[in-house]
């Protein structure tokens, strides 16, 4: 297929845009490369060094023979995602193209509403970019588990079958999102959902859990196609993060009692997921949702498992419990369905403590990079 990936400059784009290559897909990326201008904002760095993204392709293509084409771009921009949409006529469109950190979303007013304009504008960008040249086109929209927030209800995939008074009706599950950045997710998921009914735009939400590890086989082949490493408060996730604290002897930071409860993925778990998605597209007028994570942890269940890592690589690691700068639930009921993209022949790579090793030691070459004034976050959502 013709594979676009926009966003793939990124930490989930740039992996998936190198397996689907190497999977035989012509694929080609669009990024304005906001997430390199942030790291200049907010002073801040990737763990392992990564090289521009022309290097990036003309490294690939000197060790596979594939060529991936860019395009420097902003979805926002609309005459220019048209101009690509026909030079490229993709049969999928793969959007990872959007601000995805909710710490970063609620750092002041200025940065929650771009989040929103940025994301839900793109993506309605796009939409309409689908309907006007490529109407076959599937989208494949990475969304997140944050959109269901922690109802007390087990959590089911898009959709829930409701009875109120004596009626029954199959509905989109409700939505309580945890910040600006997970509002804006659930905005773009209503709006395809509208121009799936209206247009017949087919297409696949992939609500994403959180998603850990540095290497995929593509990634490791040549250090010029080495994967990003997010550590800081803004951009950092919490597993990520505890393992950079660890390496560099920092305490690992839990907020509060550390019973927030998440699902989880390893990102060679991601890029198979969009392969699925992809070589298995919805129907013409379909609003199809994925809960795309393998394993369920709690903050405190992951500090507790670097810790026992860290010690069989002789290092010491120190759990501190933090006052909690989100408003969320610390301990609370989380059960979530995902058994879609199984069904269609994923096969996980679960968080084992080799795994917790690797990442340790892959982290240990590159501690000499971290600036260890950002590990913590002065964002708060109070």
């Amino acid at each position: 297929m013709n594979i676009l990936v926009a966003g793939g400059d990124g930490f989930c784009g740039w992996p998936t845009a190198l397996y689907l290559s190497k999977q035989g897909h012509d694929v080609s990326i669009i990024d304005n490369m906001f997430r390199r201008k942030w790291d200049e904002e907010l002073h801040s760095n990737s763990l392992t060094p990564i090289a521009t993204l022309e290097e990036r392709v003309a490294k690939w293509k000197e060790l596979t023979g594939k060529e991936i084409r860019t395009y420097d771009g902003d979805l926002n921009h609309y005459d220019f995602l048209r101009e690509v949409l026909k030079r490229e006529k993709p049969d999928a469109f793969v959007h990872f193209a959007e601000q995805r950190a909710a710490p970063y979303s609620m750092i002041d007013r200025e940065h929650a509403v771009f989040t929103q304009v940025n994301n839900v504008a793109g993506t309605l960008n796009v939409l309409y970019g689908i309907k006007e040249i490529v109407p076959d086109c599937h989208l494949i929209k990475l969304g997140t588990m944050g959109e269901y927030g922690t109802p007390n209800i087990p959590i089911e995939e898009g959709y829930i079958e409701i009875e109120h008074k004596g009626r029954k009706d199959v509905l989109p599950f409700p939505k309580q999102p945890g910040s600006f950045y997970h509002l804006s997710k659930v905005h773009d998921s209503h709006n395809i959902m509208f121009a799936c009914k209206i247009w017949g735009v087919r297409a696949t939400d992939l609500n994403q859990g959180v998603v850990y590890g540095l290497h995929t086989d593509e990634t490791e082949l040549d250090p010029v196609l080495v994967n990003r490493l997010d550590y800081d408060g803004i951009f950092g996730t919490a597993l990520n993060r505890f393992i950079i604290q660890t390496a560099i002897g920092h305490d690992m930071t839990v907020y509060g009692k550390g019973g927030q409860t998440r699902g989880f993925l390893n990102i060679k778990d991601t890029v198979r997921c969009i392969e699925i998605a992809a070589e298995n597209p919805a129907d013409q007028g379909e609003f199809r949702v994925f809960n795309q994570f393998t394993e369920e942890f709690s903050v405190l269940d992951l500090a507790k498992m670097v810790q026992n890592a860290a010690e069989k690589e002789g290092l010491s690691a120190n759990i501190a419990h933090l006052e909690n700068p989100r408003v969320e639930l610390e301990e609370h009921f989380f059960q979530a369905e995902n058994t879609k993209l199984r069904d269609l022949g994923l096969e996980p790579n679960l968080l084992t403590e080799d795994v917790l090793r690797g990442i340790l030691r892959s982290v240990f070459d590159h501690k000499d990079r971290v600036i260890k004034e950002n590990v913590l976050t002065n964002v708060t959502w109070k």
